[in-house]
């Protein structure tokens, strides 16, 4: 295993697949870094050289007591980023909570060698409700998870998998060995890290830090999200940034990252490859070949 060593001494379990533009995959809450492999190994087929690395407290990293906020999330990035020898033409691509990591990493450290950055059913700029963010969850929401979790753990994410990626007594988008997938992930990290986590990605206030997000940035959201309200995130993220295009999945859940894994693979590429400009020509011309084959299906009528 390549294990990275941070500044307070840390050790985080890293992986890599392919060769050429670096692309670092930050893993959403509770999971790990395995949960990018289907995606990871697009990016490597596509000629990407694929980074994904446990966060402190989850996966195969070490669980220190300290550590889990923000400004240690960043720093952790930025090890990571040194160690694997990277600091020039990087993408940053964050999932749900990791989209976190990015906002802070580009305020913190001045987004040091990044010019492009992919935020997928990202928590920024502020998931907590108040008066400033009408279109938050609550705060008693976010406590009541804290609560399930101190209660029965593995019980609590048995409930939230189905939560995250739309599973319903008629909407199966993934299968139930995903979610059992999904929860083994969950279970590997400690229950400390856990609730420290989910206190700071549900309470922490990104606005500050979206100012110094000035690279071309994609945004991917699912309009049925439950779990991070898209008119609070990513509608509010796209409207903040002067770079940025947001792509909206219809109907699909949070968990984009396996029930929209083809389309979403195809998007990054598309954008790590072309840039914005490439994403919105792809969306117009899948428009336009959507519109024509129902032309074409209803002349056959």
């Amino acid at each position: 295993m390549t294990m990275v060593t941070t500044r307070d001494g840390t050790r985080l379990y890293c992986k890599e697949l392919g060769h050429g533009r670096p692309v670092v995959l930050i893993h959403g809450w509770p999971l790990n870094s395995d949960s990018w492999d289907p995606i990871a190994l697009a990016l490597a087929e596509a000629g990407f050289r694929a980074i994904a690395y446990d966060r402190r407290g989850f996966g195969r990293s070490d669980q220190p007591w300290h550590g889990y906020d923000y400004d240690t999330f960043s720093d952790d990035l930025a090890d990571v980023m040194a160690f694997c020898g990277i600091d020039t033409d990087v993408a940053l691509v964050g999932f749900s909570m990791g989209g976190g990591e990015i906002a802070r990493y580009m305020s913190r450290h001045n987004g040091k060698g990044v010019t492009q950055a992919a935020l997928i059913s990202a928590v920024v700029p502020m998931l907590v409700r108040d008066d400033s963010n009408p279109e938050g969850v609550p705060e008693a929401t976010l406590m009541e998870m804290v609560q399930g979790m101190r209660e029965d753990r593995a019980h609590f994410f048995v409930q939230f998998f189905k939560l995250v990626f739309g599973v319903g007594f008629v909407s199966k988008p993934v299968s139930s060995e995903l979610l059992d997938w999904a929860w083994s992930m969950a279970m590997q990290a400690g229950l400390h890290p856990t609730i420290a986590a989910a206190k700071a990605f549900g309470f922490t206030d990104f606005r500050g830090d979206l100012a110094s997000i000035t690279v071309p940035t994609l945004i991917v959201h699912g309009t049925a999200d439950k779990t991070v309200p898209i008119d609070a995130t990513g509608r509010e993220t796209a409207r903040r940034l002067h770079d940025a295009l947001l792509i909206e999945y219809t109907d699909e859940p949070h968990g984009v990252i396996a029930t929209q894994t083809a389309a979403l693979s195809t998007d990054l590429i598309t954008f790590l490859t072309g840039g914005l400009d490439s994403v919105q020509a792809g969306l117009r011309q899948a428009v336009v070949d959507a519109v024509t084959a129902q032309s074409i299906s209803s002349s056959l009528v």
